[in-house]
């Protein structure tokens, strides 16, 4: 481990030790602060940025992705105000999450408690630094933060920025690293500081994400990943499914939320994927058809690794299956398990949908880009969870929680009868 790291580490898990204990008041504190000081600096930032920007191009990335890295005063301001909004959330930390008081006498309560120091390995968007570093910091947690190198000289002012202003709070401003240097190696790093980082969230496409969950020696919570699907059933109200499809897709195709396939049960097929291919024509996309959507127009031939995409683009994956198990059984073989929206009238074809479909979200009616923690009604997140343990779906304050036991007694004792209470003197002693 580079002397570097082990630096910025052990100063995040000192910070880390401070903030756990400090009330709300404090950090909410320090979180405006940082929002004023972020548009304060905004001229700064945009310059710095424009150098990634630059780059990028450069080097051939698609507009898309160059989207997503660009900074300019209006997204500064957006950024600066979602850490306000923060600010404004309840604080998880302390919240009794259960508790009774037991046979014995003993009080017992389960309490939320930050995770400690949380590492955040991320491409592309410079938001995502100052999104982190403030849910972390709400939540009571420090972070380590390595972004792209593609956003290296966005990021470095933006941590710099904040942790100037955090200097003047109660936050120690320990509480917000940059991983040092550009390289893979100091990936490597923070994925293998089992001991100085408590979890580690990788936010990105499908490679960095596996990379991270087969490399790391620090505990990962897998985000991310999005091979969303609209189902339109024979049930369907298709003037909403052509609006539904056009939004999931279109709205913003460069985010983890956007569709990325489209099924069609085969009794609308021959109305619904016509005027699907129209539709979706006239916005630019691309429609990587199976044979049955073949038969309607011109489309690219999809085989099985189009329909195991996440595009995050003007391209989209079609097929027509036979029946709402069929739709099931195709989102099992190539989703995510992030985001699977159904379009019907049918109270029962939804019901069954829901319940057959194993995905951190579920949309009935609705589009897929609604699976986002502002949408959800509790602020921002730090990414989108598409696993099990721990935390799924969108991960607000209280996923960057753990919990403790506390319980307390007037000087009970275990013995092999039960329960019993210490003498006076010898709880006093």
């Amino acid at each position: 481990m580079s002397e570097d790291f082990l630096k910025v580490a052990l100063a995040a898990k000192e910070a880390a030790a401070e903030l756990a204990p400090l009330p709300r008041a404090p950090k909410d504190a320090a979180l405006r602060v940082m929002a004023d000081a972020l548009v304060a600096a905004s001229a700064e930032i945009v310059a710095a940025n424009a150098l990634d920007v630059e780059r990028a191009k450069e080097s051939g990335i698609s507009e898309y992705m160059i989207d997503r890295l660009r900074l300019d005063e209006g997204r500064i301001g957006a950024i600066a105000e979602a850490v306000r909004q923060v600010a404004d959330l309840p604080d998880p930390v302390g919240e009794v999450i259960r508790g009774n008081t037991l046979p014995n006498g003993l009080e017992l309560r389960q309490l939320r408690v930050p995770l400690g120091v949380i590492g955040i390995i991320y491409e592309g968007r410079p938001n995502v630094t100052v999104d982190a570093a403030a849910l972390c910091l709400k939540s009571g947690n420090a972070t380590l933060l390595r972004g792209s190198s593609s956003a290296y000289e966005s990021n470095t002012v933006l941590v710099r920025i904040m942790q100037e202003a955090l200097a003047g709070t109660q936050v120690p401003p320990g509480a917000v690293q940059l991983v040092p240097g550009q390289s893979r190696d100091s990936v490597k790093e923070l994925m293998r500081a089992r001991g100085l980082v408590d979890v580690l969230i990788p936010r990105g496409g499908a490679s960095l994400i596996n990379s991270v969950v087969e490399e790391s020696t620090v505990p990962v919570i897998e985000t991310g990943v999005g091979n969303c699907h609209v189902y339109v059933d024979a049930d369907a109200d298709q003037d909403l499914a052509i609006q539904i499809l056009i939004n999931a897709k279109v709205q913003r195709p460069s985010v983890c939320n956007s569709a990325e396939t489209l099924l069609v049960h085969a009794a609308v097929a021959d109305v619904f994927v016509p005027r699907a291919l129209a539709a979706l024509a006239a916005e630019g996309v691309t429609v990587h058809g199976d044979e049955r959507v073949a038969a309607y127009g011109d489309v690219v031939p999809a085989g099985e690794e189009d329909f195991r995409m996440e595009y995050l683009s003007l391209d989209i994956a079609a097929a027509v299956v036979d029946s709402l198990e069929d739709a099931v059984a195709h989102i099992r073989k190539y989703g995510s398990a992030h985001t699977d929206a159904i379009v019907t009238r049918s109270v029962s074809a939804s019901r069954r949908f829901v319940a057959l479909v194993d995905s951190a979200a579920v949309a009935v009616n609705a589009s897929t880009r609604f699976t986002d923690g502002g949408e959800f009604g509790f602020g921002a997140e730090i990414g989108i969870s598409t696993q099990k343990l721990h935390a799924r779906g969108p991960m607000g304050l209280p996923e960057l929680t753990s919990t403790k036991w506390v319980y307390i007694g007037e000087g009970h004792l275990r013995t092999g009868e039960g329960t019993v209470l210490a003498s006076p003197e010898a709880t006093s002693r």
